[in-house]
């Protein structure tokens, strides 16, 4: 593994995981140190902005993102019907980690990716931002269609 990890040891592997999975989705092109120093980068940045811990920050960022329903298109009888299912925890985390990342890059007011990282974590950890208002829309979309839920 790399020396040159910034988020300490008492994590668990869980924690570890979830770090990687999301510096596995920053990266770009191969470039995984690159990576890893964005998402570094991007921690200390929502430490020095909130003065709480940034690894304790991502972690309730994710956690505040992760769906509890979705919406699955389903076709019965020659229509087709958006059925609420729900959201299996490895999938819960993958979509929080991809929205977080793709949030984050879509940003226009800040022009590196650790800034950008950095808003988008501490916005998501307050319920707020692009990343959270996504998966408020999922869990719309898939309340105004729970009449169909018997299909699933």
């Amino acid at each position: 593994m790399a020396k040159n990890r910034t988020y300490k040891e008492k994590y668990d592997n869980y924690e570890e995981m979830i770090v990687e999975k999301t510096i596995n989705k920053i990266m770009l092109d191969g470039k995984k140190s690159l990576a890893r120093n964005i998402f570094n980068a991007a921690v200390e940045h929502v430490q020095d902005a909130t003065g709480e811990d940034g690894l304790t920050m991502f972690r309730k960022a994710v956690e505040n993102l992760k769906p509890e329903l979705e919406v699955k298109s389903k076709r019965i009888g020659g229509a087709n019907y958006q059925v609420p299912i729900q959201v299996t925890p490895k999938r819960k985390n993958s979509l929080a980690i991809r929205w977080l990342v793709e949030y984050a890059r879509n940003r226009n007011d800040e022009h590196d990716m650790e800034r950008k990282l950095a808003k988008e974590i501490i916005e998501a950890s307050k319920k707020e931002g692009g990343a959270y208002r996504r998966k408020e829309e999922i869990h719309k979309m898939a309340e105004a269609n729970k009449a169909f839920a018997y299909f699933g």
